[in-house]
Order: structure tokens, then sequence, then C-alpha cells
């Protein structure tokens, strides 16, 4: 135990004193931050300057081209209204009235894309107004521009509708007040009767929890891996197999590797605490209930869920250290293996939007997948308490398991070099050792 306890140790101090380590832990929270902003405001201002010229076969559609458009967003939290979207779309108007918009377009088209000519071409064919079977028709160079075609899909249609009704004699001050969109709340009905607001919140706070949850175990995994290949390479695994046993090194590493992640992540998330605390003040006073979004369950459930998916994935690549003699080797085989386990995590959108459907609850009562499949059900819904329950059984049991198959490969691979061993020659050593 003081052998084990001593490489634990060894591991801890020597993660934690690097500067690294230090610089990351303070500073992962802002680039966490930046990659979940960052593309939602460039998607915002990507549209940047767009030069549009709209040709309008109606005649009757000026209004919604020429006036200054002004949308509001629902704020992801609590489904309010948020801020007005400034102008990003430049439109010359063109009445083409008693015109062939076709050929009305060919001399706008010409210039498409070309410097200072337009970015795209947005036609109103003549019978907008009165016919269902028209079409819309927008050019540009791009034929992912969808951004800027479905802006002005959405100002030529409403008017278009509210044109549709005035015609019939419904007046436009009353067509604009039934033509207002209403507002959806979004409210989660635990099976206790409890009602919890969120909506999208819970949505994205549930995606970068669960990027916390598993980033870390991937990292130092990966450092474990190049750790033992080191010591392998160095010749030290053979001076420390000498004075204990390969188990107790295995074991020591794997939870001296753990304890820097904890410690981490648990600086993120004292960080997102002391945040959240002052924002929650901030929303209190305006009466908000910002805690909604989060529950003490909410944390309890993370060091669970994180402390088994980290031992469940760090064996994997303790065994590539172990099996391996150099880390390109051990990537190439450690790989393919890595984008599996990552398989709830190309599902999450599906298992977050639907948390008791066969797909999530079958990913998350399943070895390996368990731990990350399991707290992002938790996050967004109320699962039975004996799902929870077996999936931790069933992690435990993965684990144990794991452990077992490593602490068996780890003691014959970390004293074998040269060729890197067939799957036959692990099933051999598994009976050997």
């Amino acid at each position: 135990m003081k052998k084990m306890f001593a490489v634990f140790k060894r591991e801890y101090i020597q993660a934690v004193r690097k500067k690294m380590f230090i610089v990351m832990t303070f500073l992962m929270p802002a680039l966490m931050i930046g990659l979940f902003m960052i593309p939602s405001l460039i998607m915002e201002r990507g549209l940047g300057q767009k030069h549009v010229v709209v040709l309008d076969g109606t005649g009757q559609l000026k209004e919604a081209f020429t006036a200054p458009e002004k949308r509001e967003e629902p704020d992801i939290a609590f489904g309010k209204k948020g801020r007005d979207i400034p102008q990003q779309i430049q439109i010359e108007y063109v009445d083409a009235r008693g015109k062939d918009v076709e050929q009305a377009a060919k001399p706008y088209l010409d210039r498409l894309g070309a410097k200072n000519g337009f970015d795209g071409v947005f036609l109103v064919p003549p019978d907008a107004l009165t016919s269902r079977e028209t079409k819309l028709k927008y050019y540009s160079r791009s034929a992912t521009d969808f951004m800027t075609q479905g802006r002005l899909s959405s100002r030529a249609n409403r008017l278009v509708q509210q044109n549709r009704l005035a015609a019939r004699g419904i007046d436009p001050a009353e067509v604009e007040k039934l033509m207002t969109d209403l507002r959806v709340d979004a409210v989660q009905l635990s099976k206790g009767g409890e009602q919890k607001k969120g909506g999208v919140a819970n949505f994205f706070v549930g995606f970068i929890l669960i990027a916390l949850l598993f980033i870390p175990s991937f990292i130092y995994g990966l450092e474990i891996m190049r750790g033992i290949i080191q010591e392998k390479t160095d010749r030290v695994v053979e001076v420390l197999v000498s004075s204990m046993s390969a188990k107790q090194l295995l074991i020591g590493k794997i939870l001296g590797v753990a304890a820097v992640g904890l410690t981490q992540v648990g600086v993120w998330l004292t960080m997102a605490a002391l945040a959240g605390g002052v924002g929650g003040t901030i929303l209190a006073v305006a009466g908000e209930n910002f805690l909604q979004l989060l529950r003490l369950s909410t944390f309890i459930y993370f060091v669970i869920f994180f402390i088994l998916g980290y031992l469940t994935y760090v064996c994997v690549y303790a065994i590539g250290g172990a099996v391996c003699n150099s880390e390109k080797e051990a990537q190439q085989l450690i790989m393919p293996i890595t984008m599996t386990m990552m398989l709830p995590w190309f599902l999450m959108a599906p298992i977050m939007t639907n948390p008791d459907s066969s797909l999530a609850v079958g990913f998350s009562l399943a070895p390996v997948f368990g731990p990350l499949t399991m707290y992002a059900r938790t996050l967004v819904a109320d699962p039975p308490m004996w799902h929870i329950l077996l999936s931790i059984l069933v992690s435990i049991a993965t684990i144990a398991a794991f452990f077992w198959v490593t602490a068996k490969i780890f003691r014959v691979g970390i004293l074998s070099y040269g060729k890197r061993p067939t799957i036959p020659e692990l099933w051999r050593w598994l009976k050997v050792a």
C-alpha cells in the first residue's frame, strides 16, 4: 500500500507542479467559453456587409426590404426577448412591376460576385401575392448562403401574408397584431410535480458540463500512456517493478493522474460557482431564478460519473502504453478505440433532446458508454433511480474487469520490447500473467 501511495504521490505532485497545469487550469474555462461563444458570434456577424439586390415583380414589397431590420431573439435561459440584431444586409430594392423579373435580373446577375458587385440577387415573381404555387428565387455564388436566403425569405413572406390578408378586407394594423409571434416558455415537469424553467439554457449548460466530464479523462489518459511509454523507453520501469508489483505501479499511476484531473475540474467548478453566484445575485435582483438551471444533484452526479468515466477510459490508454513501444504506435492503436468510446458525444443532441428514448436508455446502461450518457440524462430529465444505480453498478463492474485485464497485460507488456503484439499474443499474455 505504501509503495502504491508513493507512486500516487509522485504522479500527482509531478503533474500539479508543471507550469502548463497551472496555466491551463485557469485558462481552460476561458477557452471553453470561447469554444461555445465565438462560433455563435461569428455566425451572428458572419453575414458581414452582404450587398443584395431585390427585384420585386409585385411592386408592393418595398417596405419589407427598405425598412431597417430589427429582429428580437429569445433569451436562451428564460425565453424572454433579447437584444435587437443590427442591420447586416445592404439591400438595393428594384421595383420590377410589369416586367419579366428573370430578364430584368440579367444585368445584376452579370455583376454577381464581381468586385463592387452583388453578393446575391433575390427575385419576387409578379404573382407572389396571388398564387400559392409561385416560388421566390435567390441567386448567389455560394450554394450554402442559406442565412441570407432565409432572412430575405422571411422578410418577403411576412409582408406577402399581410398583403394577402389586407386584400381580403382585414385592416393592416390588425394584421400586424394577428401575425405577432407568441413566445414559448420551456418548463420541465419533474416526477414530483416540480416545475423548472430553463429550456435551451439547460441544453447548453449540459453540453458544457458533459465536455468537462470527458475531455479531462482523455487528456490525462494520454498522459498516462505517454508516461508509461517514456518509462519503458528509458528502462525506468524495470527498476520500478523490481521494488513493487506491476499492479501496484498501475493503480498508483491511474489514481495519481485521476487526482490531478479531479483537482483541475474542482478548480473549474469552484470558478463556475463563484461566477454563477455573482450572476445569480444579479438575476435575482431582476426577478429571475438562475439556480433553477443547476441543482446540488448536478454536481454530485458530476463527481460520481467523472470518476467512473475517467477510470473506464484511462485503463484503455494504460494498455496502449504497455503494449506499444512508441507514442506513434500507441496513437494508431488507441484512435479507433477512442472514437468508439466517444460515440455518446456524437449522439449527444438526440440523447439530450429525448433522454427517455431507447437509444438514450440503452447507452446509459451499457458498459463504457454509461457514465457519459447517464450524466447527460440526469441533467435534462429525472431518470428512474434504478437506472442511475444500475448504470453505476455496470460502470463499476466494467472498471473492475478493465483493471483485471489491464493489470495482466501491463505486467507482461511493460517489459516487452520490439514489435507490437498481435491480438492472439495479447490473449496469451492474459492467460500466462
